[in-house]
């Protein structure tokens, strides 16, 4: 699948340029030549995947998507042909925390995205990313469907779930029309991990962390289950998604779905022991967590929408996820920054290969 040929030269606006996702998006999208603006409220982990090279945006702005005004300013001048929304608070325990600035961040902002590409109405392709999380879980073995029921018990999900509502509203009052030169999707993907994710809360950075220190993980949430996908697979999805938007409008208004295959939903215990296997020294041990909040133990996607309409399917399988995810983490720690971010290109690449393939 050939995106150089398309994304070439082309002005994409990536909000939360700076987050795990966003900052993988920007590095793919500047390697196939595009004029990559990136728009964050900070730089939210530190160390950060985004700092290992972030020279390359054609303008690079910090705010807050909560601010309206800022973002209208940004996307009139701009008139991005793309868009790609990732900016978000993104963990479900901080949700809890502050759910306030959550549904700021998640609703909120995507509300005043949608509203400045309404008042702009230039030709922009608009990919809106939310979560798997904006479905109802029901807590059973179940692979949802783009057309299953939203919801949330938790504020980080019933945020994801508003910000679906609002979207869809947006498409049928404004984008829908013929006078509107704005498409817009959104996209739904859950549990990814990769190099270069430092954010709290999370498997994969506590155990990188841990070990770089020589220290053993302590694993809370053993038996839960996740559909564990590296960060190249949903945003190969995103692109993919972009580029089919562009030139059908028929597939305006529409949600997908990218998730991994049914054989990667694995328990927390399984992926600990498979990124061990790459990373020398490293210790775990499972206890009982008495303090858990709520968080949904079964959640996974069904992807045939995206299968069908975009022809596009996982191309990794867990066990390489949880390698090329370790081994990332090892050059880090091990080798240096730079050797890392080397092997960020020549993960991107050999992904792009098989594509290709």
């Amino acid at each position: 699948m050939n995106f150089v040929s398309h994304f070439k030269n082309k002005t994409v606006l990536v909000t939360g340029n700076t987050g795990f996702k966003g900052s993988w998006l920007s590095l793919w999208l500047n390697l196939m030549g595009a004029k990559v603006i990136g728009v964050s409220k900070d730089i939210p982990t530190i160390p950060s995947h985004y700092k290992l090279n972030n020279k390359f945006y054609l303008k690079n702005e910090k705010f807050d998507l909560s601010n309206k005004k800022l973002i209208t300013k940004i996307i009139k001048n701009s008139k991005p042909d793309y868009i790609f929304h990732l900016g978000a608070q993104a963990i479900v325990l901080e949700s809890y925390n502050d759910p306030y600035a959550t549904y700021l961040s998640n609703t909120v902002g995507t509300l005043n995205i949608l509203e400045s590409l309404k008042e702009s109405n230039h030709k922009c392709t608009a990919i809106l990313i939310t979560s798997d999380k904006c479905y109802e879980n029901i807590d059973k073995k179940v692979n949802y469907k783009e057309k299953d029921r939203l919801g949330g018990l938790d504020p980080y999900s019933s945020s994801k779930a508003s910000a679906e509502l609002i979207i869809r509203s947006y498409y049928e009052s404004y984008f829908k029309t013929k006078s509107s030169n704005v498409r817009i999707c959104s996209a739904r993907a859950g549990n990814v991990m990769g190099g270069g994710d430092w954010a709290k809360h999370r498997i994969v950075p506590d155990c990188m962390k841990s070990w770089s220190e020589g220290k053993k993980v302590i694993i809370r949430n053993a038996k839960s289950t996740r559909p564990w996908q590296h960060v190249l697979e949903p945003l190969s999805g995103y692109l993919t998604l972009a580029k089919s938007l562009s030139k059908d409008q028929n597939l305006n208004g529409e949600a997908f779905n990218f998730g991994p295959n049914s054989s990667s939903s694995h328990t927390v215990k399984e992926l600990v022991d498979n990124l061990s296997l790459y990373y020398p020294g490293s210790e775990s041990k499972v206890i009982l967590d008495k303090n858990k909040r709520y968080e949904a133990n079964l959640l996974s996607l069904n992807c045939l929408k995206a299968k069908k309409l975009l022809n596009w399917s996982s191309k990794i399988n867990f066990k390489n996820t949880a390698k090329m995810t370790s081994q990332w983490y090892e050059t880090y720690y091990n080798s240096s920054p730079n050797n890392a971010y080397k092997l960020s290109l020549e993960q991107i690449e050999r992904y792009i290969a098989l594509l290709d393939r």
